[in-house]
């Protein structure tokens, strides 16, 4: 990004959408935390004399009448998530709850300031508002959905009102690489475990912030077969090395953010003898040559470093500790298996995800997701037998359901045909190894058939978000023909 610089985005084509994603970049919407997106979504309907409804969960469904003409034709929901991932870069000062996006260009691409921009799924609402603004696409009658908590667990779709949509088509507006149809993804299941520890005086001695940092993160489901680090199982490796022998106690420890995302950053602070202080500094030196080489390109700016800071007043017993590193150390991250029938498409794997000393409880969570259910299920109970040997109690979170492909739909041929005829080419059908909405809420309306589209947005659920400008125009065109020929 030779040329980056602050940007006007509402000035930028297509004016219709990139109005609404500025707004939005201005309305703080953490997951949970929907209500002022909300409003705003709700505002454009009642400027435009559109019927909505709330469910009880806090989902939105705006209804548009067909436009003269296209009365007859079968009714179709555009929709998109209103929460965004909050991940910032360490030394960001940024308060998600109450700050605006500050929204860079490079050349053909928008990004944040230190912070994920929101893209996800921020272009897909605006360009959703866009479709109900608009006066001169010819369209038959529509629904639009706005779901609400999708970043922390689909949670709005999971909680969505079973039979309150009338369409034939569901048109998911997530999607994140161009030239693509999403016609299939993953379920998912979260799996926390817990762990109490024992607490007593820290001794005398100094204190050292063992910091993993530089990584690029990114989402777990659609980056997960890149080979990129993993802090949290990196700080596992450090401590398991630091605390053998006793030659280490540990006093604090963090790293991760979201179920959802691979870490990109974690800490502990370790009590040592003084004499041994070099000594340490020069383990852990050797680690991160280990790592860095291990990780090569995948992640190259990987990082260890290691800093004095103010002696803690309390540590772990040293039993309770050795157990937390070694399930850090060992627990798997990564992918378990790849699809025999869809090439590239990883089919099962575990992310270990966040690691939190909350008073006397260590808390650890991974997430598991699989395109076969019996495999989603299998591995989490593999990650939670694991954790028990540790001395863990595991559970699982009620976990959502995946999508089956159906490549002969009606609204899969319509939008290949659409695709070539606008954009040139066949898209490619791909499912996704994330969960998305369709699958959750097509099990509520049987026999709506449903396909995910989007713009090309590139490292979602870190700082490094960003989306491709160009590819907004392109996602745009082909929605308003496709809304045209159903």
């Amino acid at each position: 990004m030779s040329s980056s610089t602050a940007v006007a985005v509402a000035e930028l084509e297509p004016k219709a959408i990139w109005k609404h994603f500025e707004a939005l970049t201005k309305i703080p919407r953490p997951s949970t935390k929907e209500d002022a997106a909300r409003k705003y979504v709700i505002g454009i309907a009642e400027k435009h004399g559109l019927k909505h409804v709330m469910d009880a969960a806090g989902n939105l469904v705006v209804s548009k009448p067909a436009t003269k003409g296209r009365e007859h034709a079968p009714m179709a929901a555009l929709q998109g998530h209103l929460d965004m991932v909050c991940e910032k870069n360490e030394g960001t000062h940024f308060d998600f709850d109450k700050d605006a996006i500050k929204v860079i260009r490079g050349e053909d691409w928008l990004y944040a300031d230190g912070t994920t921009l929101g893209s996800d799924n921020g272009v897909g609402v605006a360009t959703a508002l866009a479709v109900m603004e608009s006066k001169d696409i010819a369209h038959g009658p529509l629904e639009f959905v706005f779901t609400i908590d999708e970043e922390t667990g689909l949670t709005g779709a999971s909680d969505f009102q079973p039979g309150l949509l009338k369409s034939k088509y569901f048109l998911n507006l997530d999607g994140e690489e161009k030239g693509t149809l999403c016609i299939g993804c993953a379920g998912g299941v979260n799996t926390p475990a817990h762990r109490k520890v024992t607490k007593k005086a820290a001794p005398a001695g100094t204190a050292l912030r063992v910091k993993v940092s530089g990584l690029k993160g990114g989402h777990s489901g659609v980056d997960i077969h890149l080979g990129r680090g993993n802090a949290v199982r990196i700080l596992g490796r450090v401590l398991e090395t630091l605390l053998r022998d006793e030659h280490a106690n540990l006093a604090d420890i963090k790293g991760g953010s979201a179920h959802n995302a691979i870490p990109r950053e974690a800490y502990a602070v370790v009590v040592i003898d003084p004499k041994r202080e070099e000594e340490v500094k020069t383990v852990v030196a050797r680690i991160a040559e280990d790592v860095k080489a291990e990780l090569g390109a995948f992640d190259p700016d990987v990082k260890i470093s290691v800093e004095n800071v103010a002696a803690p007043k309390e540590i772990m017993e040293h039993a309770d500790a050795t157990k937390v590193a070694d399930l850090l150390a060992t627990v798997h991250h990564g992918v378990l298996a790849m699809s025999p029938d869809i090439k590239g498409l990883v089919q099962t794997s575990t992310n270990l995800a966040t690691v939190s000393l909350n008073g006397d409880t260590v808390e650890v969570v991974t997430s598991q997701r699989s395109s076969i259910e019996s495999s989603k299920n299998a591995i989490a109970r593999m990650v939670a037998a694991l954790c028990k040997n540790t001395g863990f109690h595991a559970e699982h979170t009620t976990g959502y359901p995946g999508w089956k492909p159906e490549p002969n739909s009606d609204i899969v041929k319509i939008s290949r045909k659409v695709h070539e005829e606008v954009l040139g080419k066949d898209p490619e059908l791909v499912a996704m190894h994330a969960g998305l909405e369709c699958g959750v809420i097509g099990e509520k309306h049987h026999g709506m058939q449903m396909i995910s589209f989007g713009p090309q947005i590139e490292n979602p659920h870190s700082p490094n978000e960003r989306v491709q400008i160009s590819s907004v125009e392109s996602f745009w065109k082909f929605l308003r023909v496709l809304l045209e020929r159903i």
